[in-house]
């Protein structure tokens, strides 16, 4: 079975934050998928379900959120995006049209299972950070980074994107949906410095017209830079 992508999800009324969505066609409870692809040298991990809100369905109880590890009685943070992996040839085309370097610190907001920042320095030697607020996906991403050999040179951190610290980034990338980039449009704008290169699978910023837009296997690839102050 193909993996939805979050445009499909969108196009079938998934709605940020309000719990699991039930696709036509999507994994019936139990079902495991068909692994999506690794990232160059990253091991295949074993198939997995979608996770909460990617249109598999939950355990009944379940809901579409994520608490903080440690965190007992704190309130679960809400998922505003669905889990759907990228492909490898998206992945590469996101760093090439950012043109990722060694000297490069890519962050990479909604991070899944780390491929992002593990291609990054893998390829190019770049440092990453990847954030997610899901806790399993972090801890996946750390386990693929280890096995990568790349583990010196990213971390992931469980936390709400909307309150990470990304004033360090050189490069950032992003895989939300329209709505959430609208959202950290603000943000990142505060707090990125002139220069840095944002790179967006799928989905644009509104009427922040992009530097350049490339074509990818799975779609649009656009990337920007944070304009001088």
């Amino acid at each position: 079975m193909k993996i939805p992508s979050k445009a499909a999800l969108l196009a079938a009324g998934w709605v940020a934050g309000a719990g699991p969505l039930v696709v036509a066609g999507a994994a019936e409870p139990g079902t495991r998928l068909s692994p999506v692809p690794a990232v160059p040298s990253l091991p295949a991990t074993a198939p997995r379900p979608l996770a909460a809100g990617a249109g598999a369905p939950l355990a009944e109880g379940q809901g579409a959120t994520a608490a903080f590890p440690g965190q007992s009685g704190a309130a679960p943070l809400k998922k505003d995006v669905p889990y759907v992996p990228t492909m490898e040839s998206t992945v590469l085309e996101m760093l090439r049209l950012a043109r990722v370097g060694p000297k490069d610190v890519v962050y990479d907001l909604g991070c899944g299972d780390g491929r992002i920042v593990i291609a990054g320095a893998q390829k190019y030697g770049a440092r990453g950070v990847g954030v997610d607020i899901d806790p399993a996906r972090i801890a996946e991403s750390r386990e693929n980074a280890r096995a990568a050999g790349v583990e010196d040179r990213v971390r992931f951190e469980v936390g709400d994107l909307f309150e990470t610290d990304i004033s360090e980034a050189t490069v950032v990338t992003l895989y939300l949906l329209p709505e959430v980039n609208l959202r950290l449009k603000p943000k990142l704008l505060a707090e990125l410095k002139p220069g840095t290169r944002i790179v967006s699978h799928a989905f644009d910023m509104g009427d922040w017209t992009p530097e350049q837009v490339s074509t990818a296997a799975e779609g649009t690839v656009y990337l920007w830079r944070v304009p001088k102050r």
